[in-house]
């Protein structure tokens, strides 16, 4: 294993959404990651959120399975969860119970409400999460119910991102301190954060709670996308004077609205000009016309398209594996890059290996085999 994160060893118990995005960014930048699973099972290829990690089946009801799964955490330096509070007290693996075993351990614990309070034990999905924060209400038409942008906001960057971010933080602490820590990840507060700019200016008056009528929610007419000739989209961003007036000149837009941009009021019978020009010509045409400028013009791709695009073809920001485009390991690093994405394991396909390298005998993983604690 190559990369900056080469020698960090991590557990994480396998579940969906942002746990496994994290475990999978770790791999990426060279840590080990064994994932504990449920049941062996044939490999995927498509599998992408478990690429590079190894696999171990293991039966957790079972006192020999919880066991086996502790001997793996107590070699390790970061443990991730994803599982409602409580779950992982009642297999033995809480955080106290692992602590013993390993007072150097880190644990990460994603959720979307958090470990504590009145909904900690509700279910829930990035939809409510982002509904509860704020989050949602403000993306959308002004005419239209809230749009959720996929479940990027609150699984992934309110979740991954901010548990990744307190894992990196807690192995810096132990630097000095040698000891391990919870972190509890919620995505209601990773969510939150994410929005501290908003914050800022609805505290300053410079921000409605009505969608559509602000300048990054699509209200102002130079931020927001317009379909084009032949159904596609193109998306303008030019926030600056200088940039404004680059897209304005090469889209054919009359120069005196230079002296207004930011007016709100101006702002609606804009979005209906725009419309109309942009509508005049394909997606295309309007890529040659602002491509290599600093209009802030770009193509709307879809995902299929994205990774031909010219520029990141260049950077070889997807990679293709087993026939599947994923993309690369990000970000990127000048001494310590990370190799190529290596293929997602079988479920339980590494379960033997790693015991033996946890101090298990070739008899005692029989055994185990045998009575189905190893799945």
């Amino acid at each position: 294993m190559s990369g900056p994160l080469a020698g960090l060893r991590v557990v994480e118990m396998a579940g969906i959404g942002p746990a496994p995005l994290a475990g999978q960014f770790l791999a990426d930048l060279g840590a080990e990651v064994t994932l504990i699973a449920r049941k062996s099972a044939a490999a995927h290829p498509a599998d992408i959120n478990n690429r590079g990690k190894r696999s171990v089946a293991l039966n957790l009801k079972h006192p020999e399975g919880v066991a086996a799964a502790m001997a793996l955490i107590a070699g390790a330096d970061v443990l991730i969860e994803g599982f409602r509070p409580g779950v992982m007290e009642r297999m033995g693996l809480g955080p106290a119970e692992c602590a013993e075993r390993n007072p150097g351990l880190v644990y990460g614990r994603m959720t979307g409400w958090g470990q504590d309070g009145p909904m900690a034990q509700m279910a829930g999905h990035d939809i409510n999460y982002l509904g509860l924060t704020g989050f949602l209400h403000a993306i959308g038409r002004a005419d239209d119910v809230p749009t959720p942008p996929l479940n990027i906001g609150a699984d992934y960057a309110g979740g991954t991102m901010f548990l990744l971010f307190g894992i990196m933080a807690a192995l810096w602490e132990r630097q000095t301190s040698g000891k391990g820590q919870v972190i509890d990840a919620a995505m209601v507060d990773g969510a939150s954060a994410l929005m501290a700019l908003v914050h800022s200016m609805i505290a300053m008056g410079r921000w409605s709670e009505a969608r559509e009528s602000n300048l990054l929610d699509g209200g102002a007419p130079h931020y927001r996308t317009y379909a084009c000739a032949d159904g596609k989209f193109i998306a303008l961003g030019p926030l600056e004077p200088q940039f404004f007036a680059e897209m304005i000149a090469r889209a054919g837009i009359d120069d005196a609205q230079r002296a207004d941009q930011t007016d709100p009021a101006r702002w609606p019978e804009r979005r209906e000009d725009y419309a109309a020009i942009f509508r005049q010509k394909t997606r295309d045409e309007w890529t040659a016309i602002f491509d290599g400028t600093d209009a802030c013009a770009t193509p709307v791709l879809t995902w299929s398209e994205a990774a031909d695009h010219p520029h990141l073809a260049a950077r070889r920001t997807f990679v293709v594996r087993d026939g599947v485009t994923q993309a690369a390991p990000a970000p990127r690093f000048s001494r310590t890059p990370a190799d190529a994405p290596r293929p997602p394991p079988a479920p339980g396909q590494d379960t033997e290996a790693a015991l033996r390298a946890a101090g298990y005998d070739e008899d005692t993983i029989a055994r185990l085999r045998a009575e189905g604690v190893l799945t």
